[in-house]
């Protein structure tokens, strides 16, 4: 007897309807085709200790199994109960006559318990696409799947009660979940406080206006300054993720199966933290079964990097151009994958191996040639693509010791949510939402200069040498400081504070 039992797999943040056809028929053999992987080939070792302990078993005939669409590769181990089901329909030990309206996933312990899957998410929006009537899945995973309206999400425990709805029509429980009320419900104040932050007025005003206009920051001192510290706090005063954002963000993690069961939705922007020991796939993403990098799981979130000139240079230099197109495409003999990857950058770094270079408190026991070598480690082309350098100088006691709060981050975030709405009013016709993201068209456009102006960025440029694409950051970063002051214009003053964050350009650290 041949039976179709449908599955599914998710192939960069997307997924594909796979059809198993399950032939049962006169002989012996085990045969399971459509490039499957080791996972999916071990998978009868645990469907035939699953149906045993739950009182089926797997005849002893010549069983056929195709995964299609056949020249499609398929991993993991989420296709136990879709093959299982197949098997005991074409074996004739259930009956399940609406089977071909449902999506089944799931991984099988011996028990006949399930194990989570990845990519629920984006599973069960293409079962909705293409009009199934429900997807079941194990119950760690129902939350997520059941964002998507307009499909029954059924989460299970163990297999005897798929069989049993499909054979004896015993009812599941189907999970419903108001979109919308979960994001707001899980919506709250960031944790890391600004407030907390004693002194650092500069380096505060400075992430202001990194979150403002959504700018890459680096932030340099010496160990203990504070850097991480700033760096935790930056999500705390971005504007709130809106919906759509939260279901973006919500796919990518879903995918690499980093949801937890309670959460169906991520409300709070990501933070991204990776140590500098990380490889270039595991940043950017790709390896033999494509998964996304770090710089996609900050997806409208943060990333820092912290020790910027300890990480391989090679691996820094994979993220520029995912920096300029706020996407990274990774590309092999038999696929090409896209991931998003719009995120802001923060780094940090010492100003020398020593750590205390430009320090008045710490004699500098570094040589000059080994402050280049440690320099030398982040290449001009990518320092280009960071609008603000910015110097994070140790906190005097006197500040630590006051007992005074600084101000907190929510106050900031409302200027920065004010400054933002300004950006979507103007690029409302446009392609982009805020300052960091224009082009040199939309420059020349919205961030025209006066004579002042033009003559102390032109200034500027002869003495610190800057480089074209620097000459752009000043002028986004202008933009956004006169946008955080309700100014339709950019004059001199904007510019001046613009240039005084280009730290590394100004004081010749690479030159």
């Amino acid at each position: 007897m041949l039976t179709k039992v449908y599955g599914s797999a998710v192939f960069g943040i997307d997924a594909t309807t796979i059809t198993v056809e399950v032939n049962v028929d006169k002989g012996v053999g085990y045969h399971l085709v459509g490039l499957p992987d080791n996972a999916i080939k071990e998978s009868n070792y645990r469907i035939s200790a699953a149906l045993l302990n739950n009182g089926y078993k797997i005849p002893g005939k010549k069983i056929t199994l195709n995964m299609a669409p056949a020249d499609m590769r398929k991993e993991g181990s989420a296709y136990d109960l879709t093959l299982a089901i197949g098997i005991l329909v074409a074996s004739k030990q259930i009956q399940a006559t609406e089977i071909e309206q449902y999506i089944i996933m799931g991984e099988l312990s011996l028990d006949g318990s399930l194990q989570p899957i990845k990519g629920a998410l984006p599973i069960a929006i293409k079962a909705r696409e293409e009009g199934f009537k429900g997807f079941i899945l194990p119950e760690q995973n129902v939350k997520e799947a059941a964002i998507v309206s307009d499909l029954e999400v059924y989460g299970v425990k163990n297999i005897t009660e798929v069989i049993n709805y499909f054979d004896k029509g015993e009812p599941l429980e189907r999970t419903i979940i108001d979109t919308r009320k979960e994001f707001y419900e899980h919506l709250k104040d960031p944790e890391n406080d600004f407030a907390d932050v004693k002194g650092q007025e500069t380096v505060k005003r400075c992430m202001e206006i990194a979150a403002a206009g959504g700018h890459n920051i680096i932030l340099i001192g010496p160990p203990g300054s504070g850097k991480t510290m700033l760096a935790k706090r930056l999500p705390g005063i971005l504007p709130p993720m809106t919906l759509s954002e939260s279901l973006e963000t919500t796919k990518i993690h879903s995918v690499v199966g980093r949801l937890k069961e309670q959460i169906g939705l991520l409300s709070q922007r990501p933070f991204r933290s990776p140590h500098h020991t990380i490889s270039d796939v595991a940043l950017v993403g790709g390896g033999t079964y494509p998964q996304p990098g770090e710089i996609s799981l900050a997806h409208n979130g943060v990333l820092f990097l912290d020790e910027l000139p300890e990480f391989k240079r090679t691996v820094l230099e994979v993220m520029r151009q995912p920096l300029e197109d706020r996407e990274v495409t990774i590309s092999r003999a038999r696929f090409t994958i896209t991931y998003p990857s719009s995120f802001m950058l923060v780094a940090s770094m010492n100003p020398s191996p020593s750590g205390y270079f430009n320090d008045p408190d710490s004699p500098m026991t570094s040589s000059p040639a080994e402050m280049q070598r440690y320099l030398s480690k982040i290449s001009g082309p990518l320092l280009d693509r960071i609008d603000l350098h910015i110097e994070v100088t140790p906190v005097p006691f006197e500040k630590l010791s006051e007992k005074r709060r600084g101000e907190s981050s929510k106050i900031i975030r409302e200027r920065v949510m004010k400054a933002r709405q300004i950006q979507t009013e103007r690029f409302e016709e446009e392609s982009i939402h805020y300052n960091a993201q224009m082009n040199v068209k939309q420059l020349r456009k919205y961030a025209k200069l006066d004579e002042d102006s033009l003559k102390l960025l032109k200034e500027a440029m002869e003495k610190l040498n800057l480089s074209a694409r620097a000459y752009d950051r000043i002028l986004k970063v202008s933009r956004t400081i006169a946008d955080l002051e309700g100014s339709h214009n950019i004059i001199s003053s904007h510019i001046a504070e613009a240039i005084q964050y280009r730290s590394l350009d100004r004081d010749g650290w690479l030159g």
